[in-house]
């Protein structure tokens, strides 16, 4: 009987240690978790508290900036019922399609005058002049070109989000290595090696900085062009909802833009990491 006692002890005394040891671990993991959050989000999760806080009582009016559960529960309902589903897909069809037209062109443009002097010192100049003019006081002119349909509306939206891309490309095969050049061409690499195995990959990083900015102007510029001459879209639902006082929903439509475009740069940084993991810092 004693021999199975002192048989039983060490057994429940390893237990003991072994829960210990995996609450201590997980202590430690929720710490670190902590600490790594607080500092990045702390400052934003205060300010939606404060909001939160403030309008339900009343330091606010909660007529103009209604609490956060009235605004997501607009969302909530506006979305279950399908009623921004359809505004969603316009709008992304529209910004989509002018991003892409941006980096079909702005992309392999960038690459040419990137490595073409003469080109580049020529056509400068008149981009920086257009860089420089608001696409948002060009499109009336776009409207009388291209009628108040769709066609404006996504050119408008390409405009602002060519240049981007297009000055990002060309900074960056601007500033590749000159020496990674040299001595590609010492080892007997030809033009067409040279820029797929060096300057390509080179300028990577810095396109993908134009693409995550013409992302977002192509958001903000949607807004602007669906609050003229539209009928669908969440620009259009901001400026309805404004419209017809129902400041819940027009919260909701632009916190719905904001999610929008936290996840279009997601995704375009999940994409730099992947095609580029050799100019990520090792841990």
């Amino acid at each position: 009987m004693a021999y199975e006692v002192n048989q039983t002890l060490p057994r429940s005394f390893g237990r003991l240690k072994s829960s210990e040891s995996t609450t201590s671990t997980l202590g430690s993991h929720l710490r670190r978790l902590v600490a790594s959050f607080l500092p990045r989000y702390g400052l934003l999760l205060a300010f939606l508290a404060f909001w939160q806080v403030s309008s339900t009582e009343g330091w606010i009016n909660p007529a103009i900036f209604p609490p956060l559960n009235v605004i997501l529960s607009a969302l909530w309902t506006n979305l279950a019922n399908g009623a921004l589903l359809d505004d969603i897909a316009i709008s992304l069809q529209r910004a989509g399609t002018a991003f892409a037209f941006a980096v079909v062109i702005g992309i392999p443009l960038g690459l040419f005058m990137g490595q073409v002097r003469a080109v580049e010192q020529a056509l400068d100049p008149i981009l920086q002049l257009f860089r420089q003019t608001s696409a948002l006081a060009l499109y009336p002119i776009f409207i009388l070109l291209l009628g108040l349909g769709e066609t404006s509306k996504i050119f408008v939206i390409f405009w602002a989000t060519l240049f981007p891309v297009l000055l990002a490309t060309i900074g960056g095969v601007k500033e590749v290595d000159q020496k990674l050049i040299e001595m590609a061409r010492t080892y007997g690499a030809g033009p067409l090696t040279v820029f797929r195995r060096v300057i390509l990959p080179a300028s990577v990083p810095a396109i993908f900085v134009g693409l995550r900015l013409s992302a977002t102007t192509a958001l903000l510029l949607l807004i602007a062009a669906e609050m003229i001459g539209a009928n669908k879209g969440i620009g259009f639902q901001v400026m309805n909802a404004q419209y017809n006082f129902q400041i819940p929903l027009m919260f909701a439509a632009i916190l719905l833009l904001a999610f929008l475009g936290l996840a279009a740069n997601a995704l375009l940084v999940l994409l730099q990491h992947r095609l580029c993991r050799w100019s990520q810092p090792s841990a």
